[in-house]
């Protein structure tokens, strides 16, 4: 289910860069929010996984240890990134789901 244009959430990371979560669902199986953001960067590179990351924690109230990106895809010169991330309730929730190469590389 997909969220209505006029509901969509409109974060600021820094300067010009939003974040525009354009679809938000609750796995309540997994025990997870998964979440699908479009990335607006004119002028200055893709935010890393750790910025990215640290806004979903502030926004969501969850520990940064929840939360993983698990994929960033750059539209070469149009400053938007599409960014699917995954918001755990717990820790032990996202160890068991989360493949050892996504822990590893948003660990960093």
């Amino acid at each position: 289910m997909a969220v209505k244009p006029e509901s969509r959430k409109l974060i600021k990371l820094s300067g010009n860069v939003y974040v525009e979560v354009v679809k938000e669902r609750y796995n309540s199986l997994v025990k997870r929010v998964e979440l699908t953001c479009i990335i607006n960067h004119i002028g200055v590179g893709t935010p890393s996984r750790r910025e990215i990351r640290e806004l979903l924690s502030r926004e969501y109230g969850k520990p940064i240890e929840n939360i993983y990106i698990r994929e960033i895809k750059t539209e070469w010169g149009m400053g938007r990134s599409l960014v699917r991330a995954n918001i755990y309730d717990s820790a032990e929730r996202a160890s068991i789901f989360e493949p050892e190469y996504i822990i590893r590389r948003d660990s960093t």
